[in-house]
Parts: C-alpha cells; sequence; structure tokens
C-alpha cells in the first residue's frame, strides 16, 4: 500500500547514493524502511504501531539506531541542506546562523524533562541553529528548565566541534547575560541580539522581527509532523535525531 510520506525514486536514489549503499539480497529492501521512518515522523504513531505493510518494528528500529550510530541523519541533511541551497542560486555553506528555542510539552513521562517558568510548559527544550533559509543546521535537546543562556553556549561548542564558521548568529533577548562574551571568547562565535520594537510590544501589536521570524517557521515546519509536536522519546539524543529526520523530510521535497 502507498502512503502519502513514501519517498519518491528520485529521492530515494538520493539518500541510496548519499550513504553509499551497496546492492546485496535483503528480505526488506532498505527503501522501506526510509519509508517507515517517514511514516512514524508526520504520524507520530508507536514503533509498535507501525502498519503491517512495513517491515517489522523492531528491524526498522534497528536500522535507526545502527544509522543514528554512524552519522548518517547528520550526513544526509548536511548534502541535502547544501543541495537546496546551491539550487537556491546560495553558497552551499551559511555564512549567517540564526538560534532560537523552542519549548515542547511531555509526551512520555519516563523521559527526562522539567519546567520552563516563562511559558508554563512541561518537558524539554529543541535548542535550534539554523541558516536563513530556516533549513536546519544543527539541535541540542535539554529539559526545559535550563535557561537559554546555558544551553545555547552548549549548541556552540556543538557547532564548534563540527568545525562550522559563520559571520554572525542572530538570538534574541533570552540569550543575555555574558553568553555573548563566552561566545567570542570560547567559540569564536559573534552573536547579534535582535529584540523586539518595544513601542510594538507594548501597544501588542504584532510585527515579525527581521530575519529572526526565519527560525518561527522553521518551528511551526516541526509541528507539521505529530512526532515532534510533544516530545515522546525517552532520550534527548532520540529527539534530535527525530527532529533531523523531521528536516530531512522538509528538505526531500525540496530538491
Amino acid at each position: 500500500m502507498k502512503y502519502p510520506t513514501d519517498l519518491t525514486e528520485n529521492q530515494w536514489q538520493y539518500i541510496k547514493k548519499t550513504m553509499n549503499l551497496k546492492e546485496r539480497k535483503r528480505k526488506y529492501p532498505l527503501l522501506l524502511i526510509w519509508n517507515s521512518l517517514m511514516y512514524l515522523i508526520k504520524t507520530g504513531c508507536q514503533w509498535r504501531m507501525l502498519p503491517k505493510d512495513f517491515p517489522k518494528w523492531q528491524l526498522v528500529y534497528y536500522y535507526y539506531i545502527r544509522w543514528t550510530e554512524l552519522g548518517y541523519f547528520d550526513l544526509i541533511l548536511e548534502k541535502l541542506r547544501m543541495k537546496v541551497r546551491i539550487k537556491k542560486g546560495q553558497r552551499a555553506e551559511a555564512s549567517l546562523g540564526i538560534m532560537d528555542s523552542q519549548s515542547v510539552r511531555w509526551g512520555n513521562n519516563r523521559g527526562l524533562h522539567g519546567v520552563d517558568g516563562n511559558k508554563k510548559i512541561k518537558g524539554i527544550k529543541r535548542h535550534v541553529l539554523v541558516d536563513k533559509n530556516g533549513f536546519l543546521i544543527a539541535v541540542m535537546v535539554c529539559v526545559a528548565n535550563i535557561h537559554d543562556s546555558k544551553a545555547g553556549l552548549l549548541l556552540l561548542r556543538l557547532l564548534r566541534e563540527e568545525l562550522m564558521n559563520f559571520k554572525c548568529i542572530l538570538a534574541d533577548a533570552g540569550y543575555r547575560g555574558d553568553f555573548l562574551d563566552k561566545a567570542h571568547s570560547l567559540y569564536s562565535y559573534l552573536v547579534k541580539v535582535v529584540s523586539r520594537d518595544k513601542e510594538k510590544q507594548a501597544k501588542k501589536e504584532f510585527k515579525p522581527v527581521s530575519k529572526r521570524w526565519v527560525i518561527e517557521r522553521t518551528f511551526a515546519w516541526f509541528d507539521n509532523d505529530r512526532r515532534l509536536c510533544r516530545n515522546y522519546e525517552l532520550l534527548h539524543e532520540s529527539s534530535e535525531n527525530m527532529t533531523k529526520l523531521s528536516a530531512i523530510k522538509l528538505l526531500l521535497n525540496k530538491i
């Protein structure tokens, strides 16, 4: 049975080439495994509730863990982002980054969680960095009670370990305090805080903040996938991988 989330032949060939998959005899083709993951992300179903049209959930989960450990999701995300940027007439590597956090309600009471006192949300926070198109570059998940300025430094360390260079990173007023100085002294990143217009805010008028609205749209893209609108993952690493799969699904539709 065909599902709307199934990969097209062109999309599958791109993934196959990027992962350098070799042809060999398998009980289930790897295309079915990828279709299972895309279905899981979009519908938000449990692993054990995957339709019988797909391979057994244990096999799908096995490949999910294996590909995570081999770093294939990061590789595919990076290659796809570069391809789409070049297609849009941009440089392959982004020079401008936009960072922000998204508080997500918990859906699994066994997973680590905290309370975001500002937004009154119990769950986790996704700290995300995107390019000017809103395409995901990096994601780091933590409990919701950790302040953005502290978690933001962990995200920047992740970027530095992956040797990513940016001329400037835009952030909101949540990344205050000595965050800007530490970002520059520890990781050599220039972070610029872009705040809302105080007059507009006092009059309760909504006006998108220049450049920063892009990452808000990215969060809206994530919420379109039911697996991400709540945090159903037990581990933060799994939450990060689900976010990357969602971004991969989005970029595959743009190649």
